[in-house]
């Protein structure tokens, strides 16, 4: 956002609904994606903004391909941190049993998981386990705040105060909603054969575990994205892993303010 607003841009990052900041969603209600979608339509309207670049990381890429499909017309371009667009929802469907997000994706396992630690452990474990290159699994009978050594140091490029300002803001939220968004709604995407992007993508790849999941390999080096998205940029960080956007920030700004002043 810095990076950004000195280059002359407006940088607007809201909490998507459930997360951070935001009110959380009454205990009735579904999550659905299209929720998100429409979320950042009424953020423009209310701000009076007719077109802006969107830039998504991991699962908050999903909504922001879909607005930009969804509405080209309000669309300059989309960056996108770590995942490549998916025609057929989930990436995740796909994978082993013992990866530990598909269990997330069950009811109530994640909370009653994470429910035996507090908070801010549960984010320390979260980052130590997905900054590498493998793909996180566990054994039968384990979950994911079973595999993290609790001595374990986090990655250099995260600190103490980091994992502070991320653990309050989840103090604020819970984890009841962030499962339910994305795991938990992840049947519920829809599948997309026919979509092609009328605007400028950018994908920012690091070298980490996602390139392991089920077709990634294929969309990202196999030009399967270049199929769906006609003007596309695919930016690898060979060091880069998964937080690719904390562990390389200078580098990573450089790529979106290129990709900006490319499309004026």
């Amino acid at each position: 956002m810095q990076a950004v607003a000195a280059a002359g841009y407006r940088a607007i990052a809201p909490d998507c609904r459930g997360y951070g900041l935001s009110d959380q969603p009454p205990e009735h209600e579904e999550p659905f994606w299209e929720d998100l979608v429409a979320d950042v339509l009424a953020i423009l309207d209310a701000l009076s903004i007719p077109k802006v670049f969107l830039v998504g990381k991991d699962f908050g890429a999903m909504p922001a391909y879909d607005f930009a499909l969804r509405h080209p017309g309000r669309t300059r371009g989309v960056a996108c941190l770590g995942i490549a667009f998916s025609p057929n929802c989930s990436n995740l469907k796909g994978l082993p049993e013992p990866e530990i997000r598909q269990r997330w994706r069950q009811p109530g396992q994640a909370e009653a998981d994470f429910g035996r630690y507090n908070i801010r452990c549960v984010v320390r474990t979260i980052y130590v386990l997905f900054s590498g290159r493998e793909i996180p699994a566990a054994e039968q009978g384990q979950e994911a705040m079973d595999l993290a050594d609790g001595s374990a140091p986090l990655p250099e490029w995260f600190t103490e105060e980091d994992l502070d300002v991320y653990a309050a803001l989840y103090e604020n939220s819970g984890f009841g909603y962030p499962i339910k968004m994305p795991y938990g709604s992840l049947d519920k995407m829809a599948t997309q054969l026919e979509a092609r992007f009328e605007v400028p993508v950018l994908m920012v790849m690091g070298e980490d575990y996602v390139m392991k999941l089920p077709g990634f390999e294929a969309a990202v080096r196999g030009g399967m994205m270049a199929g769906f998205a006609p003007d596309l940029k695919v930016a690898f960080v060979p060091e880069g892993r998964h937080f690719v956007q904390e562990q390389f920030p200078t580098q990573v700004n450089e790529l979106l303010l290129g990709f900006l002043k490319d499309h004026p």
